[in-house]
C-alpha cells in the first residue's frame, strides 16, 4: 500500500492541462498543411499526412506545420486555398444546452485500419482524460447522443452504419474522423468502399488526419460544444 502511494507521489499529475495550456509537439509532428503560393488548393480531407502524399500534390512543394487544430464544420472548409482556415463552429444554442456538459458517443469502425480508433481510444487515458469534459463513449446507440465514425465505409459495413445511425434518438450529432471516413483515404476509388461518410448521413464535425492526434480530436469536440473561446479562424 505504501509503495503504491510513493509511486503515485513520484509520478505526479499526468493529465494534460489543455485547454488552459497549449500542448507541445515534437518537430516531426505533421499538423495543418502549409500552402505555398505555387499551389491553388490542398484538400485536407484526402491528405494522409505523410511524406508520400503524392495523390494530393508534389511533396517537393508541400510541408506541414505543427498546428494540431484542423476540425471543421463543413466539408468544403477542409479545402485550403491560402493561409486562412475556418475551424469548426459550435452547435446551436438548443443543441449546446442538451449536449454541452454531457455528451455520449457511439464509435463505429466502418472498415478502418484501426489507426483512428486507437487515437480515439487514447482519449480515455490519464493524459487526455476525456471524461473530465463530460464526454464518454457508450456501448449502445440507444444510449448515445451521436456517432463518431471511422473508416471508408465498406460495402459490408454500410447497412450496419445506417442501422446504428437510425437507432440513435433525435436530436443527434455525427462526427467523422480520419481521411478514410472523409474521402476514402488510400482506398479512394475502390469498388468495395463508399469513399467515406459524405452523402450517407448528415455530418456535424469533420476531423482530418491519418490518423488524427488525440489533441486534434479533443480540439474538435470542444469546439463543437462551444467550450473553446479562441477565434474560429486561423491565419499563417
Amino acid at each position: 500500500m505504501w509503495q503504491i502511494i510513493r509511486n503515485r507521489i513520484k509520478q505526479g499529475y499526468r493529465t494534460s492541462r489543455y485547454p488552459k495550456e497549449e500542448p507541445v509537439f515534437p518537430e516531426r509532428f505533421r499538423g495543418r498543411p502549409i500552402i505555398p503560393k505555387s499551389l491553388t488548393a490542398v484538400d485536407m480531407g484526402k491528405c494522409l499526412f505523410n511524406e508520400d502524399d503524392k495523390h494530393v500534390l508534389s511533396s517537393e512543394v508541400f510541408d506541414y506545420s505543427n498546428d494540431y487544430r484542423m476540425a471543421v464544420s463543413k466539408r468544403e472548409d477542409l479545402i485550403l486555398t491560402g493561409s486562412e482556415m475556418k475551424l469548426a463552429s459550435a452547435l446551436n444554442k438548443k443543441m449546446r444546452k442538451l449536449f454541452g456538459r454531457s455528451l455520449k458517443l457511439r464509435e463505429i469502425c466502418a472498415g478502418s485500419c484501426g489507426g483512428c480508433d486507437l487515437e480515439i481510444q487514447a482519449l480515455g487515458n490519464v493524459v487526455f482524460d476525456l471524461s473530465r469534459f463530460g464526454i464518454q463513449f457508450v456501448a449502445s446507440p440507444r444510449h448515445a447522443d451521436g456517432l463518431m465514425i471511422t473508416g471508408p465505409v465498406t460495402k459490408n459495413m454500410e447497412a450496419a452504419l445506417m442501422k446504428t445511425y437510425e437507432a440513435v434518438s433525435e436530436p443527434k450529432i455525427v462526427i467523422v474522423v480520419g481521411a478514410c471516413a472523409l474521402s476514402g483515404g488510400p482506398f479512394i476509388g475502390s469498388p468495395e468502399v463508399r469513399n467515406g461518410v459524405e452523402g450517407l448521413v448528415p455530418v456535424d464535425l469533420y476531423i482530418p488526419g491519418c490518423p488524427p492526434h488525440p489533441f486534434t480530436l479533443l480540439d474538435g469536440l470542444l469546439r463543437l460544444l462551444g467550450r473553446l473561446e479562441e477565434p474560429a479562424r486561423l491565419r499563417g
